[in-house]
């Protein structure tokens, strides 16, 4: 949104071990990187070529002369296991060309409950899939949704999977949970690039599972809320892993800010992000800074959350973790409770250095209490103890502690 950059995709699936061969168009290639960098893959330059080799499923983003945000994205997918029959009546079948309703207003497809909708790899759909008050449902293939309004809306729902698709450009959010019990999102990939065009958003959502997921957003990659507008409730118990968050503005991770201010307040809990890449944030507002959010607002308790294993590149502007309690005036109706027992562990930074990350009460009753920081690793540096440099603990903590 703010740069106009223009990056390309390929996907397909295999197995065993295959080598690519990708050539530039328009002049030589002086330098090559692929990223993740932890997947260990060295691409071999000869002129306009580059070629390397893949041993295993995975999505990678390659990078040539420097032009990070004008890259190649390469989705290596494992080979489909499950391919519905088309003529089950269970199940709604979009094969390959162009698929867009006719006759329904806002391009939406309804999903009822017990049924399978299957979007074939040479298809793609215009529209969004809407899953209102059923159970049961499996939305998966590989696919593309291609500009719709929202990618998927899931409301008071539960048991409902996703599993293969890209998304490409959604007006607003790429997967719109709301009163969701039992919610699995697998090996998605999602590029958008408007206002308001968010990755995952979750609100008042529980038992999540999120893995194997590319969200490359011009806004938060994957955000968990409690009550927002029609939907009311606790947050509790997701396991975000083994994934890659590219935040071309806003956060990869975000959790808090929505609640129900009007009563006691919502619990957000049990939350891991495990095993994940972070391959850009770059936010320029202070207010919204933080590749690991946690805003306490809306008079939410925000309880055992837990980053592990987190590995995060060179960003262009930003905070590795911003974790208050405040008034968010813009978009709240009250401070948050707390914010309690937070662990950070295996967390690694490898670039210039971003904005200090900060921890911050916002008065003796609603406080960050519980903050355990194990193994943090600032270019190689571990940081082992308060150090300005890299982040700031005001006023409203207690209990911070370092461990190596």
């Amino acid at each position: 949104m703010d740069t106009k950059s223009i990056a390309s995709m390929v996907q397909f699936d295999f197995n065993g071990k295959i080598e690519l061969k990708i050539r530039k168009n328009n002049g030589n290639i002086y330098k090559a990187e692929i990223r993740p960098k932890t997947l260990g893959v060295h691409p071999n330059v000869n002129g306009n070529e580059i070629t390397f080799l893949l041993d295993k499923p995975t999505n990678l983003s390659l990078e040539i002369n420097g032009y990070k945000l004008q890259n190649l994205h390469v989705f290596a997918n494992p080979i489909e296991k499950i391919r519905p029959d088309p003529n089950d009546p269970n199940v709604i079948y979009f094969g390959p060309g162009v698929h867009q309703p006719n006759d329904q207003p806002g391009d939406v497809y309804h999903i009822p409950s017990g049924k399978t909708v299957y979007v074939h790899g040479g298809a793609i759909v215009k529209a969004k899939f809407l899953v209102d008050k059923a159970h049961d449902v499996k939305i998966i293939g590989r696919g593309i949704v291609m500009q719709p309004e929202r990618g998927v809306e899931i409301r008071y729902s539960k048991n409902v999977t996703i599993d293969g698709l890209i998304f490409i450009n959604p007006k607003h959010y790429t997967i719109y949970g709301g009163e969701a019990n039992g919610l699995i999102i697998k090996n998605i990939k999602s590029f958008s690039s408007n206002g308001w065009s968010d990755g995952i958003d979750l609100m008042s959502c529980s038992n999540v599972e999120i893995d194997h997921v590319f969200m490359r957003n011009s806004d938060d990659c994957i955000a968990i809320y409690a009550h927002r507008w029609d939907f009311y409730g606790n947050a509790e118990n997701y396991n975000i892993k083994n994934s890659i968050l590219w935040a071309d503005i806003a956060h990869p991770t975000n959790i808090g800010l929505h609640g129900n201010a009007e009563h006691v307040g919502d619990t957000i809990q049990n939350i891991t992000f495990s095993n994940i890449d972070i391959l850009e944030h770059d936010e320029d507002d202070r207010n919204y800074q933080g590749c690991l959010a946690i805003t306490g607002s809306d008079k939410n308790l925000i309880k055992n959350i837990r980053y592990e294993d987190i590995r995060i590149d060179n960003i262009q502007e930003g905070q590795l973790f911003n974790f208050r309690v405040l008034f968010n005036e813009k978009y709240s109706a009250a401070p948050g409770r707390h914010i309690e027992g937070v662990v950070l562990k295996n967390i690694t930074y490898t670039g210039s250095l971003p904005n200090p990350s900060l921890i911050q009460g916002y008065n003796k009753d609603n406080q960050v209490m519980g903050v355990t920081i194990q193994n943090l690793k600032i270019n190689d540096k571990v940081i082992s103890k308060q150090d300005d440099t890299f982040f700031t603990i005001r006023e409203f903590t207690n209990n911070i502690k370092f461990q190596k």
